[in-house]
């Protein structure tokens, strides 16, 4: 294994994403390995690098990590993104898997009909608008600081970013009832690591295309149809 992480997962953003923006974040380079073929993910299988046998999978510090939470976990703890002490780990936690829950309603659009992307559209905003932006907004309102969490930088505030402008890819003024966090969407895109991710030519991944679902579908023999919230 190189001296960089190396990341196993197909060209789009799918579960993947979120450890790339980690990773970003903490201002630490990282190699992939795109999955296109079906041969690709059987190799991985049959080489037993797959332990729960999916992607993502992540090599690093010798091991070959999968399961995206642990993956997450493990890169936060590593580059101190992950609170100074239990409580405050407690809260990312709790904040990380809100914004998981919200991004786990946009993670399978792209593989939706026509007619069911409009409604899961018009239902990822009413979530995001209803249930999710207004934790985060009074978060950042009751504590007046500059983060989610003892106003230290943290994974919580890197997912929040990222799950923002998911949501905004959909409804582009989203944040307009949320100066809180229009005001921390504006902090943190500007932190230098995230700044640069967020620049054209950086690892960031598009939104997702055919092409990429094509390439899903083919390689883990996706046979099914996905249907909306």
């Amino acid at each position: 294994m190189s001296g960089k992480p190396k990341l196993y997962y197909f060209d789009g953003r799918g579960k993947m994403e979120s450890i790339r923006w980690l990773l970003a974040a903490a201002g630490v380079e990282f190699e992939e390995e795109f999955l296109e073929t079906r041969e690709q993910y059987e190799k991985l299988l049959q080489g037993g690098s797959l332990l729960f046998q999916q992607v993502p999978m992540v090599e690093i510090d010798g091991m070959r990590m999968v399961q995206t939470r642990a993956i997450l976990s493990y890169i936060a703890a590593k580059y101190n993104l992950y609170g100074k002490d239990l409580k405050e780990r407690a809260l990312i936690d709790m904040y990380v898997g809100g914004t998981d829950d919200l991004m786990g309603f946009i993670l399978m659009f792209p593989f939706l009909s026509a007619e069911d992307k409009e409604k899961q559209r018009a239902f990822i905003v009413q979530k995001a608008t209803s249930r999710y932006f207004p934790v985060y907004e009074k978060v950042l309102k009751d504590h007046g600081q500059d983060f989610l969490v003892s106003n230290n930088f943290s994974w919580a505030d890197v997912h929040l970013l990222e799950a923002i402008l998911m949501v905004e890819e959909k409804k582009s003024d989203v944040l307009s009832g949320f100066p809180q966090l229009q005001a921390f969407k504006a902090r943190i895109s500007s932190i230098p690591t995230i700044k640069k991710f967020l620049e054209p030519g950086s690892q960031r991944k598009p939104v997702p295309d055919d092409k990429y679902v094509e390439t899903v579908r083919r390689v883990l023999r996706m046979y099914y149809d996905i249907k909306a919230n």
